[in-house]
């Protein structure tokens, strides 16, 4: 599911097609992330998301069902690897059966106006994955002049998709930071959601203010309507 969403009386349920259920805990184990896979499965969602070393488990899981696999790297903490290692890393990740890719950006080389840096940094994981990558701009953390310089960057890289943020750390994922990146988004870049997503009446107000995917560990809450603050997800 990548288009915007048009329709506002969207029940719980039919979110699930939205939503990229994810799971990242370091002590999950290898059962935990096939009932992920069969989760996804059966709720309908648009990918399971996990660590990249979980990619070839739940890749085999989800072969031949429509579910997208998706992970991530330089993340949680985001600017740490080098790009030669970020570049490396993806292009084994996508080898291993990921079909999408998240990705943490260089937030000090960006203040420092190292903006070519900034862009190749991206740029290279683009080129060396093949796939649909989706950029965390961590935009609480960054000035107004940040943020575009962010946006533009990021999309002169070749990314596919612009994130508000990578967790619930750095921010809750709000209206107001997605209709930003959906204002700045050129044609054919989308914009996805992330950051203490919990309850479904907060997911449909992702969806209508243009995110067109929500990155979260409450999407069974969410679909079932039972979410609410006390929900965990990050």
């Amino acid at each position: 599911m990548t288009e915007t969403l048009t329709t506002t009386d969207l029940q719980p349920a039919e979110l699930a097609p939205y939503i990229q259920h994810t799971r990242i805990d370091a002590d999950a184990t290898r059962d935990d992330m096939v009932a992920h896979a069969r989760e996804a499965v059966t709720h309908g969602f648009n990918a399971a998301m996990v660590s990249a070393s979980w990619v070839p488990l739940v890749a085999a899981e989800l072969r031949g069902t429509g579910i997208e696999v998706a992970s991530a790297l330089d993340f949680p903490t985001v600017g740490v690897m080098t790009s030669a290692g970020k570049a490396a890393e993806a292009a084994e990740i996508a080898r291993l059966g990921a079909t999408q890719l998240d990705i943490g950006v260089q937030v000090g080389w960006l203040k420092s106006g190292r903006y070519d840096d900034f862009r190749e940094d991206i740029a290279g994981v683009v080129r060396a994955s093949g796939l649909p990558v989706k950029v965390m701009l961590e935009l609480p953390l960054l000035t107004e002049a940040e943020k575009q310089a962010a946006v533009e960057l990021a999309m002169e890289a070749g990314a596919k998709y612009l994130k508000n943020a990578s967790s619930g750390q750095i921010e809750t994922a709000n209206p107001e930071s997605i209709r930003y990146l959906v204002e700045r988004a050129r044609d054919g870049v989308l914009v996805k959601a992330s950051g203490s997503i919990k309850t479904y009446r907060q997911a449909l107000d992702l969806l209508r203010a243009g995110a067109v995917l929500l990155g979260t560990s409450a999407g069974i809450s969410i679909v079932t309507d039972t979410g609410d603050e006390s929900t965990t997800s990050y």
